[in-house]
């Protein structure tokens, strides 16, 4: 295993941020795509007895399962985790069909890479609330739109928002995946 929770979504999605804000972690941060070029790991801390291992992986773009950029490297990275965490940016500009278009584009570059991967345990992750009036309508229609059945979590990994009942879930299903694996 590399990490036991692997940050997917596009450049500039805030997994960078995301890390930095629940983990000793400092990747470099700035507002242009590209800026992770290398894999960053850092340790959360939950509470005295209980960390896990997070692994902030390079923007993933369409066409990565086919070898474009380094994403072949990358999507080996997230493989090599328990839980994989989309990333999305929910203060993109673009229509709410655009976002879902790009939440299933990354999706289908999993399932053409390994379909191992493409059934891993994925979690969405709504993240910059803190930059929108009324997050939770954008989020309603974006999910009308996917065919989610999975965990959904609404975050400012720039202000902490959210942050804290995010790392406490983790943990807890880190936990429970545990001692499944142990029985």
């Amino acid at each position: 295993m590399l990490a036991d929770v692997g940050l997917l979504g596009y450049p500039n999605a805030g997994k960078s941020t995301f890390i930095r804000s629940v983990s000793s972690a400092k990747p470099k941060v700035a507002d242009y795509p590209f800026t992770t070029l290398n894999p960053n790991l850092g340790m959360v801390r939950v509470d005295y007895d209980n960390s896990f291992v997070i692994a902030d992986i390079p923007g993933i773009i369409e066409g990565a399962s086919d070898g474009m950029g380094l994403g072949l490297e990358f999507l080996k990275h997230l493989s090599r985790t328990s839980i994989l965490l989309h990333i999305v940016d929910l203060f993109d500009p673009t229509e709410v069909d655009e976002i879902t278009l790009s939440i299933n584009a990354l999706v289908s570059e999993l399932k053409k890479f390994e379909e191992s991967l493409y059934e891993k345990e994925r979690w969405l992750i709504f993240n910059k609330i803190d930059l929108l009036e009324e997050p939770q309508l954008k989020i309603d229609e974006i999910l009308s739109d996917l065919d989610w059945n999975g965990p959904v979590f609404s975050i400012s990994a720039e202000t902490s928002v959210g942050t804290e009942k995010l790392k406490n879930e983790l943990m807890r299903r880190l936990n429970e995946l545990n001692l499944s694996e142990n029985n």
